[in-house]
């Protein structure tokens, strides 16, 4: 079974004005006071301004998308978060702004290599942004990024 996600996660109210000035935009709710803004192909030509994929080392984020969660991050903490996974092997890549600077990563979980003992990058993403998950789960459950299988699906 696969799974993708290419997305930012932060608060609804931080997601909800940065939304307002991009019509591509869709967002999501998630669990704990987050939602999600996927990356579709529709936010992505919004937002790239004819630069290519791969800035910070992400798959679909484009160039200088960084300055703009940057400046979404004045509000509070934004994450951009990349999972890909294929019969349970996969990638996972991980940032966080806060305040308009990088806080956190970008972080990459390659293919193959368990994660250190502090988590994966997503998991390691959303706790900087607050989420506390229960014994047992993990942060990427706790909020509930499990329920759909694509970034697409969470619009749809």
């Amino acid at each position: 079974m696969a799974y993708e996600l290419s997305a930012v996660i932060a608060g609804e109210e931080v997601l909800r004005a940065a939304a307002r000035n991009l019509p591509a935009a869709r967002t999501a709710a998630l669990g704990q006071g987050l939602s999600l803004m996927p990356m579709t192909e529709a936010l992505f030509h919004a937002v790239a301004g004819g630069r290519d994929r791969g800035a910070l080392g992400f798959r679909e984020v484009p160039g200088g998308f960084d300055r703009v969660l940057a400046g979404w991050s004045a509000g509070g903490p934004v994450a951009y978060v990349e999972a890909e996974y294929f019969g349970g092997v996969g990638e996972q890549r991980a940032a966080v702004w806060e305040g308009g600077s990088l806080v956190l990563g970008p972080l990459q979980a390659e293919e193959g290599r368990p994660f250190p003992p502090a988590g994966g990058p997503v998991s390691r993403a959303l706790r900087r942004l607050g989420v506390a998950a229960r014994a047992g789960e993990d942060e990427f459950s706790a909020v509930g990024l499990h329920r759909h299988r694509t970034s697409g699906d969470w619009v749809a």
